[in-house]
């Protein structure tokens, strides 16, 4: 069943329900301006519902049928009150797990969550976003879709003192983390590389951007050496996709370097995702237990898409990229061989020791053709690239790996008022430099030491394609972050989103 998620206005208020769900710490639960909201049936029955819940660590919560109304649910669900300072005070991990478990089922629904403060709304709305997973394949008969309703579900955010938040930027950050988890979730039969390449097409023509594609043999004819290495075996072709809002990457313009660029492209925000739409391992096989799930190796793109998306509908005028690093890690006679050698776009030579660290490959690629053609005052890039990230800070931070002071530490705030977490890992180049020494090539893609700070390599081998820029660069592992419960979660969106402030 789909399901339409709108932020509304207190005038807003649909009539009809099937559901109520209230959600918030006991305390704001509790308040006068919360009460108010209520179904005047449930106010009697309010209070001892909310105080007879443990919300232990992760929530947790209740329900009545209301009197007179057996059509209609009244549901509550406590948040937990303590809240480290390495977590967001809005505590959107609860609120995804509330929503999914005391929400009601069937029929429209109306959730009221009750804000900490108004700066919150946009990781609460994402939170409740998580919780209804966009894409499914359960309804792909024509007979059964034509029966399937759409169910609406209306948010109502209240801060302290009554003040109702429907913030543009909820709604989009809300849409754009749907959007990016729906693409996760998507098997690579129905999302290759070709796929991919068009759902950017649509995006793109719905937000009035330039798109500018490079794809198949053409990537290997201009120097993408990562990307036609990683994607060739592959049926479907591995492509270098740049959306732009204010300054286009012709395939003149994408020629021009320094003032020249400068002059026709301004200054600009270049957002990088890794876009592996499926990762066997390539000759390095995964194991069997090791391979399923990865058709979400393209949460960094995805989240790059999904919040380029929310930008532009949010009215940002650029110079902003998404550039895409599309590519299937596939086996067959085309494949790359451990101990080839591949030139990336920087120039570098890159000596292949293990296929399975591709996505560093093609993030190298990515970050350089930023650098050399998009005249950006920053870089980030996004990507599930490591298995040690969660070892590292986890399944809920991403870490990060940051070249400035400064920027790592707005990454960090905006992790904890967005609700996409992050945690800064070393940015030692002279530390980590080393692990990729090649006797035949300038480095080799996979670490001589897996118990040296395997995720800040990882990092350090994308900067390591940065040549000759030398602006604030932001690496952001994903790895853990971007599934939860099997399904996308749409990590990202929120946070460049933060990062970068008031598109507007």
């Amino acid at each position: 069943m789909s399901v339409n998620i709108q932020v509304i206005e207190a005038g807003q208020r649909p009539e009809g329900v099937a559901g109520t769900l209230v959600v918030g710490t006991q305390a704001r639960l509790l308040d006068k301006d919360l009460r108010k909201l209520l179904p005047s049936k449930g106010k009697r029955v309010w209070e001892a519902m909310v105080e007879r819940v443990s919300p232990g660590d992760v929530g947790a919560g209740t329900c009545t049928w209301l009197p007179g109304d057996p059509a209609h649910q009244l549901s509550v669900g406590v948040l937990p009150r303590p809240c480290s300072r390495h977590n967001s005070g809005a505590r959107p991990h609860a609120v995804s797990n509330l929503v999914r478990a005391h929400a009601p089922r069937k029929g429209a629904l109306e959730i009221i969550a009750a804000l900490e403060r108004p700066e919150d709304a946009l990781a609460v709305a994402c939170a409740v976003a998580r919780a209804y997973p966009e894409f499914s394949l359960k309804t792909r008969s024509a007979k059964a879709k034509a029966k399937a309703k759409g169910r609406a579900v209306s948010l109502l955010m209240v801060a302290p003192g009554g003040r109702i938040v429907a913030t543009d930027l909820a709604q989009e950050g809300l849409d754009g983390v749907r959007m990016a988890g729906g693409l996760v979730d998507a098997p690579t039969s129905e999302l290759h590389t070709d796929a991919f390449l068009d759902r950017a097409r649509q995006v793109a023509d719905e937000v009035g951007a330039d798109i500018h594609v490079i794809r198949g043999k053409d990537l290997d004819k201009r120097g993408f050496g990562g990307l036609w290495g990683v994607g060739k075996a592959a049926v479907h072709k591995p492509a270098l996709v740049t959306l732009s809002l204010g300054g286009k990457p012709s395939q003149r313009d994408a020629k021009l370097t320094g003032k020249a660029a400068a002059k026709r492209v301004g200054k600009s925000v270049v957002w990088v995702g890794k876009g592996i739409v499926y990762d066997t391992g390539g000759l390095s096989l995964k194991t069997k237990g090791g391979m399923p799930g990865m058709k979400g190796d393209m949460g960094g793109a995805a989240a790059v898409l999904g919040a380029f998306r929310a930008a532009a509908r949010l009215g940002w005028k650029g110079p902003l990229h998404a550039v895409l690093c599309l590519a299937e890690n596939s086996v067959g006679p085309e494949a790359t061989r451990p101990d080839d050698v591949l030139t990336l776009y920087s120039g570098k030579t890159v000596e292949v020791n293990n296929t399975d660290a591709e996505g560093r490959l093609v993030l190298g690629d990515g970050v350089a053709w930023a650098a050399r053609r998009l005249n950006p005052k920053v870089i980030v890039d996004m990507a599930t690239l490591t298995g040690a990230q969660l070892t590292a800070t986890g399944r809920r931070h991403a870490a990060v790996v940051c070249s400035d002071a400064e920027l790592e530490a707005r990454a960090v705030q905006a992790g904890r008022l967005s609700g996409d977490l992050a945690h800064p890992l070393p940015f030692c180049p002279e530390f980590f430099r080393k692990e990729f020494k090649s006797k035949v090539a300038d480095m080799k893609n996979s670490v001589a030491d897996r118990a040296n700070a395997q995720s800040s390599c990882a990092g350090q081998f994308v900067y390591n394609h940065l040549v000759p820029w030398k602006g604030p660069w932001l690496h952001v592992d994903i790895a853990g972050p971007a599934t939860s419960l099997e399904r996308g979660t749409g990590y990202g969106v929120a946070l460049l989103l933060t990062l970068f402030g008031d598109p507007a």
